[in-house]
């Protein structure tokens, strides 16, 4: 299986200016290449460039540019390259399927932030000092970085990347490892119903809040934006010292809200994971459930528009966003493929509104947010509950349901 680490990096000055330079230089590549590509479409002969070609490029390139191309490794640049690569595929393949298509766009310095060195070794080395009890990586170009290495490294490194958040630079490992050994069996099985008052109800009866980080640093993240918004629209490297601190405030709220996100899921999923044996969850299509109201045209007014309850819509999409199911799945499975436990994904139609006592499904039988009362049986509980124990079964049935 493979496994990502992320560490912080201690660069030096001159380390730090040698990484900018490098993030420069492969945002410039990978905006070169993307204008190759453009023009020798637009040309009347309608030409398509591939990987390949850009690749065998490359040599040319360096031999003409030793400063700034020439310094840095060759297969890191292949894999900008190939960074681009994916970008067209993806964008022909929504085009194939009819989706919104979203053409590849050039990339501010700002915004390119990762340089990934396909191979240990290879333009890199991860603990390239290992007689010295500080951990390094050396980059080529750059030199032997600092790491805060906080937990060790099991198994072995495939990929290095190279990742700046605001002002601080961090390496990321792939790496291959066995696959562990499965932590013992609880007998335990459960079901979780996601939501927005409570983060996830289980089936037993437990409850799970919701840290709403998003809303609480809301007011914060509110002035630095209104300070960010006094200043004019300019390149980065014209703004003045005190534009460049607002920009960087508003940056660090919004890391800050992530990391903060990011450690309630993990820690959340490896409580699951720990106790239960089987792990059963709603298959939600979040993209389609964020999605804005759809316009209600006036037939009597031309060009006017019937209410369509988009302020309230837009506020549940916000607390769903703030919620981060999404992330919280996907780390869930990724922890349970670890451990060895058994995760579900159901249909989450009906199951807040099916009586798990009689089998009633009524819209009836869920009056308000939190009660449940059924109109057939008259089984009350806690309507969250309800759906995380309907969803509990539907997972055992789609389990016995599953070929062997």
């Amino acid at each position: 299986m493979i496994r990502a680490y992320k560490f912080l990096m201690r660069p030096t000055v001159r380390q730090t200016q040698a990484l900018g330079e490098m993030l420069r230089d492969h945002c410039s590549l990978y905006n070169g290449a993307l204008q190759e590509r453009r023009d020798a479409y637009r040309h009347a002969s309608k030409t398509s460039i591939k990987y390949g070609q850009q690749s065998a490029q490359l040599k040319d390139i360096r031999s003409f540019d030793p400063e700034r191309q020439g310094r840095w490794s060759f297969s890191s640049q292949q894999a900008t390259l190939r960074r681009l690569d994916k970008a067209f595929a993806a964008f022909f393949r929504r085009v194939k399927s009819g989706e919104k298509p979203g053409y590849p766009r050039f990339r501010g310095v700002n915004w390119f932030d990762t340089v990934e060195f396909p191979k240990d070794g290879d333009g890199c080395r991860w603990d390239s000092t290992p007689h010295d009890p500080v951990t390094r990586v050396r980059l080529q170009g750059v030199g032997h970085v600092k790491v805060h290495q906080h937990r060790p490294v099991a198994g072995r490194v495939k990929t290095v990347s190279v990742k700046r958040e605001g002002r601080q630079w961090f390496v990321v490992l792939t790496v291959e490892q066995v696959q562990p050994e499965p932590l013992p069996a609880t007998g335990s099985l459960v079901g979780i119903d996601l939501g927005i008052a409570n983060f996830l109800t289980t089936s037993d009866g437990g409850f799970v809040p919701n840290p709403r980080h998003g809303r609480s640093n809301a007011a914060k993240l509110e002035a630095a934006q209104q300070a960010l918004s006094t200043f004019p629209r300019v390149r980065s490297d014209k703004r003045t010292a005190n534009h460049r601190r607002a920009v960087e405030k508003v940056a660090k709220l919004h890391r800050k809200v992530r990391r903060q996100r990011l450690d309630h899921a993990h820690k959340t999923a490896l409580d699951l994971v720990r106790e239960h044996d089987l792990i059963a969850h709603e298959d939600l299509q979040i993209r389609n459930m964020v999605r804005r109201a759809t316009p209600k045209p006036d037939p009597g007014t031309p060009g006017g528009f019937l209410p369509n309850g988009a302020g309230a819509k837009t506020g549940l999409n916000r607390s769903i966003a703030d919620a981060g199911w999404g992330v919280f799945l996907t780390i869930l499975a990724a922890k349970a493929e670890s451990a060895g436990r058994e995760v579900i994904a159901v249909d989450p139609r009906n199951t807040s509104r099916q009586c798990p006592e009689c089998g009633h499904t009524s819209a009836e039988n869920r009056p308000t947010q939190e009660e449940f009362h059924c109109v057939s049986c008259g089984h009350t509980a806690h309507a969250d509950t309800v759906g995380a124990t309907n969803v509990l079964r539907a997972g055992l049935v789609r389990r016995e349901a599953a070929p062997a």
